[in-house]
């Protein structure tokens, strides 16, 4: 039994809380009376709630993202109902800006906005002193870094051999991009690097190899990126044959020699970059407060793909402000040319206090009212192109970034990469009626039959490399054409570590 539980619903099981774990390792004296209890949100809220009250709790603490906010209302509506006298409390990004109007308000008995590592620690002991305070909303002070305890002894074995293990270098970004929470941070601030590797150290020798690192901007401070890269550098050639795999978050057109130089070193399947590149609409890009230098990112993406052995997933984002149809055309297949690993086409989300919304009026910003908050269109995109643009997200992931159709795929967009897949989007969507669960094997017959669609493709060769990438998936039975009805196969739930290995092979 525990008198404060910390909890928090994660997307999958995989993932495992940090911000959780900073606040119980800054619960100081009340930490042996507190514990972290983390669910996904596929559980059914009623078995949560039911699974909280079994320990007794006078406090529940709830770490709410745009991603679970649905789910933890749920959760909350019924705990309070069936257990008014616990304490609930709740933080996150999510609840951190326009709190007063959010709808969460009216179930929660506070709300912590901002940094909470400190500020939670302080709200339960008032609490459990009997001297709470009235005001419901408690907004955090700025933390300065080494005041805090660190969080990675609590991810317990368990966590350290099947989930993803998150980790941050640094706290904040210096960058206003206005569609980004980060833009109201004021700078990026490093956590001491030698108490930070040395954390790194333990859990390495606690048998972590997977390091998710959350900065947002991992290559910012080149001389701190080295000292890292250099330590797991160190690891890799201790044990080549016991493999770390390193996720980063880079500046796409930062990328001294120095950096090049460690980057080269690293082996097949050990490092992962995620590139923030979102368009390359130079007009785009000013009026979102984005500083990009465009052909620095693509000479650095080119040369990323070219020089090394990591693994490139690039980022852009249909729907911001200013951007046409055909100006994300032109993005995306620039980005194309670069040759990453994968693209992913993200949809603008109105994140709660991010300062995108100044254009709303100018460009008729219309945001879903519901979680995640996506754009359903604007003063240059109709809702009917918003529609069309989830549909081909989906499908490029489906086929382009999953690394099982590398020899058909070129086959089929040739020369002009977003007009021929839109124009597949489009084909398949018709064929089927829907995005998900198509199962792979269908998705590979439906393709059989895409001669219809692009008569001026040899039919023949295309056939004989879809065979080819069939073969490399190893999936059973032979192919045949696919029939019209909509598929109720279930989907597949390879993971990304799966998918990369495809690439790789």
């Amino acid at each position: 039994m525990k008198n404060i539980l910390l909890v928090t619903l994660n997307a999958k099981y995989i993932h495992a809380s940090l911000g959780l774990r900073y606040l119980y390792a800054n619960l100081a004296e009340l930490q042996s009376d507190a514990a972290i209890r983390e669910f996904t949100i596929k559980t059914r809220p009623i078995d949560i709630v039911e699974s909280l009250l079994e320990e007794e709790p006078s406090i529940i603490g709830f770490g709410i993202y745009i991603w679970n906010i649905e789910e933890t209302y749920a959760v909350i509506a019924q705990l309070k109902i069936v257990a008014p006298h616990i304490k609930v409390i709740v933080g996150g990004p999510e609840v951190s800006y326009e709190t007063e109007s959010h709808p969460i308000r009216q179930l929660a008995d506070y709300i912590v906005t901002g940094a909470a590592d400190l500020s939670f620690y302080q709200l339960c002991k008032d609490i459990l002193d009997r001297c709470a305070p009235v005001e419901p909303i408690v907004r955090s002070k700025p933390v300065k870094l080494e005041q805090l305890a660190m969080p990675y002894q609590y991810y317990n074995n368990d966590d350290l051999a099947h989930r993803l293990i998150y980790v941050e270098a640094s706290r904040g970004c210096p960058f206003k991009c206005e569609f980004c929470l980060s833009a109201l941070d004021k700078t990026s601030y490093p956590f001491d690097l030698d108490t930070f590797l040395n954390e790194m150290e333990n859990l390495y020798q606690r048998g972590a190899r997977h390091f998710k690192f959350v900065d947002r901007t991992f290559n910012l401070k080149v001389a701190n990126s080295l000292k890292i890269l250099d330590f797991f550098l160190d690891k890799l050639a201790i044990a080549p044959d016991d493999p770390v795999f390193l996720h980063f978050e880079v500046i796409p057109d930062h990328l001294p020699e120095k950096l090049k130089d460690a980057l080269v070193k690293f082996p097949a399947g050990t490092l992962q970059f995620e590139v923030g590149i979102q368009t390359f609409n130079s007009d785009v890009q000013q009026l979102i407060s984005r500083k990009q230098s465009n052909d620095k990112s693509k000479q650095n993406l080119m040369w990323l793909r070219q020089n090394t052995q990591a693994h490139i997933h690039a980022d852009l984002i249909f729907g911001l402000p200013g951007e046409t149809f055909e100006s994300f055309a032109s993005s995306f297949n620039e980005l194309y040319a670069c040759q990453p690993h994968e693209i992913q086409v993200g949809i603008l989300k109105r994140l709660k206090g991010s300062p995108i919304i100044r254009h709303t009026d100018e460009f008729q910003l219309r945001f879903n009212p519901l979680p995640p908050y996506n754009i359903l269109s604007n003063r240059d995109v109709s809702f009917h192109d918003l529609q069309q643009m989830n549909r081909f997200a989906r499908y490029w992931d489906m086929l382009g970034n999953s690394g099982r159709f590398t020899h058909s795929l070129p086959m089929l967009i040739d020369d002009n990469p977003f007009d021929r897949f839109m124009q597949l989007t489009d084909w398949l969507f018709e064929q089927t009626g829907q995005t998900h669960q198509i199962n792979l094997k269908r998705l590979f017959e439906l393709l059989m039959g895409v001669n219809t669609l692009f008569k001026k493709i040899s039919h023949e060769q295309f056939l004989s490399a879809l065979h080819k990438d069939y073969e490399k998936t190893k999936l059973k039975g032979h192919l045949k054409p696919a029939t019209v009805a909509n598929s109720q196969s279930q989907p597949s739930h390879k993971n990304r570590s799966a998918r990369q290995l495809r690439h790789l092979a």
